[in-house]
């Protein structure tokens, strides 16, 4: 009988596919630097020559980029071709609307999966988020309250556990940061109830923190709803003001009328 062995995985191999993993399921997001090399490798417990040999390896998957000073960096690339060509897309009106329809799917099953999944960092982090959020409100400063809001849905989004929808989330983030920003600053400058989206953040939060996926879901999809109406009518109460504003330049740019005398 022929005797079979088994080779174990080498070390590089090993250390490759753990920081590939952590890529892939969005905990290494694209652009962030990673320890130095003396530092990772005793974080990771292992020799530095191993750890330069995994570098490689995800070096040459394209997932680790270094630069001319030899620090390592997860890839920009990672996600990109999803990313870029949406970006110019959703500055326009129609894009931004099309945005939040997209996220009222999204986040109500997102927020049913945390809810259903939520370990208790994911829990610490949403928290952390909501209470960020809160603090915000207080100082009425409108960018830390974009910040928390955003900090807050990807808390959520990593709590779902499912690596498909934070893959995809996180190539969009720049696209979702920036539709949250602006709706939160159309709120402040036309005067609209920005405590009413408060309490929507806190219902999805009590939800999630309950374990109750069928609350998560009802308070996400009552928040993009709400969100989506309330931001259509801004748009629209602009649409009308600029349209009086053209009939104004209009009169503004015309002749007084005068009388034509008799034809000849």
């Amino acid at each position: 009988m022929t005797k079979m062995s088994v080779r174990p995985a080498k070390l590089a191999d090993s250390v490759a596919q753990y920081i590939e993993e952590l890529i892939l399921e969005g905990t290494l997001p694209p652009g962030e630097r990673l320890l130095s090399e003396r530092d990772l490798s005793a974080k990771l417990d292992v020799s530095r020559p191993s750890l330069r040999d995994a570098l490689d390896i995800l070096i040459e998957r394209g997932l680790v980029t270094t630069d001319s000073n030899g620090a390592c960096y997860i890839s920009e690339k990672i996600g990109q071709s999803l990313r870029d060509p949406l970006l110019l897309l959703f500055e326009q009106p129609r894009g931004r609307f099309d945005c939040m329809e997209f996220r009222s799917v999204v986040e109500a099953s997102s927020a049913a999966l945390a809810a259903e999944r939520a370990s208790s960092l994911d829990r610490e982090a949403i928290t952390q988020a909501m209470e960020a959020m809160e603090a915000a409100h207080q100082k009425n400063d409108v960018d830390a309250i974009a910040k928390s809001d955003a900090d807050f849905h990807f808390a959520i989004y990593g709590a779902s556990h499912n690596v498909m929808l934070l893959q995809v989330m996180r190539s969009l983030e720049t696209i979702l940061r920036s539709n949250v920003q602006l709706n939160r600053k159309n709120l402040y400058e036309h005067r609209r109830e920005p405590d009413g989206q408060l309490a929507e953040h806190r219902a999805i939060y009590e939800a999630i923190m309950a374990r109750d996926a069928v609350a998560a879901r009802d308070a996400a999809q009552r928040h993009m709803v709400s969100a989506m109406q309330t931001q259509r009518e801004i748009h629209d109460e602009e649409e009308r003001l600029e349209e009086s504003m053209r009939r104004i330049a209009r009169n503004e740019l015309l002749a007084s009328p005068r009388k034509r005398g008799p034809k000849s």
